[in-house]
């Protein structure tokens, strides 16, 4: 099983709770408490050694890091972040200081984007185990999922793809860029920000019938939502950011397949009707001061393909996957 087979085998041992609208499967889970609003949870876990190193980030960005992961998922419903809980496995080695300090990052970005940490738990552990809940609302009108992408929708994304891709790459020595690129591509890496605001703000327009975070490689996560929405999606352009092209090319490969697989980029992928794109995008730009990168478009036939020299190439899951060989 890949990763996405064993989230569906484990989905359909659940029987269903009353008042939980949506349940494993999207990138947060929707409960209804009452009909003024709707909570959105979402729970991630971060393990030494498969989602960050401490040879390259310091407990501060590690902890940071972890959140913002978390809060981009309550970005890719359209919610508001609330209250989160910790769960903070402790190596041997670690010292008061190092997990004070890890806190003091995920404290930091909670409260940057209006979060609260609760409460959790710590417990020893063989390596640095990091697991947060967090709980954000949204009006059930405002509520965004991965599943209402329609055919002729515009694809799009909040930001160009794979600077932290890039970051990684220079904190591995496996590439080596100029010192501007190379300071914004760790920073993308090591504390990157959750589009939050945005969320927040293509949840209150009709036009965006779809959307979801890009955490695990645009070419993975493209093809969650064309299956969630029951579509595919034709690809015009990759969006690839200036550090990922620096980075891409000091190694010999494709830019546009860097970006593709790179993953925690954490912009939002949407889908928008077609005929509000073009003032949907002016507006963005007028309220956020960057350009919403046109991806393509949703088609009705389910392939996930590539327009290349007049070409339809298939385009590869190649972003990150848990439970595969792929990296």
């Amino acid at each position: 099983m890949n990763e996405d087979e064993l989230i569906q085998a484990i989905a359909a041992l659940q029987n269903g709770t009353p008042r939980v609208l949506i349940g494993i499967g999207d990138d947060a889970a929707v409960w209804q408490p009452s009909r003024s609003h709707r909570s959105v949870i979402s729970s991630d876990a971060l393990v030494e050694g498969v989602h960050f190193s401490r040879d390259w980030m310091t407990p501060e960005q590690i902890g940071w890091r972890a959140m913002a992961a978390n809060l981009s998922d309550l970005a890719a419903m359209g919610a508001r972040p609330r209250l989160g809980t910790v769960a903070l496995g402790v190596p041997a080695d670690w010292t008061p200081e190092a997990v004070l300090s890890a806190y003091a990052g995920m404290t930091g970005c909670a409260h940057t984007f209006g979060l609260a940490i609760v409460g959790g738990d710590l417990v020893r552990a063989p390596v640095l185990t990091i697991a947060i809940t967090v709980v954000g609302e949204v009006r059930p009108s405002n509520l965004k999922t991965r599943d209402g992408a329609r055919p002729g929708n515009v694809l799009a994304v909040t930001g160009a793809l794979g600077a932290s891709r890039a970051g990684l790459d220079v904190a591995q020595g496996r590439a080596r860029l100029d010192d501007a690129l190379a300071r914004t591509a760790l920073q993308a890496h090591r504390t990157p920000r959750p589009r939050v605001e945005e969320g927040r703000w293509f949840a209150a327009r009709r036009a965006v019938h779809a959307m979801m975070d890009c955490s695990d490689g645009l070419s993975t996560d493209l093809a969650r939502l064309a299956r969630a929405s029951g579509a595919g999606a034709r690809l015009e352009r990759v969006p690839v950011a200036a550090e990922a092209r620096a980075a891409a090319t000091a190694q010999g490969i494709d830019p546009d397949a860097y970006a593709l697989a790179g993953g925690e980029d954490f912009e939002l992928l949407v889908a928008v009707e077609r005929r509000s794109f073009e003032r949907l995008a002016q507006q963005f730009r007028a309220r956020f001061g960057r350009t919403l990168e046109r991806l393509g478009t949703v088609e009705a036939d389910e392939r996930i393909v590539m327009v290349n020299q007049g070409r339809e190439d298939p385009v590869a899951r190649t972003g990150w996957d848990h439970f595969s060989q792929q990296d």
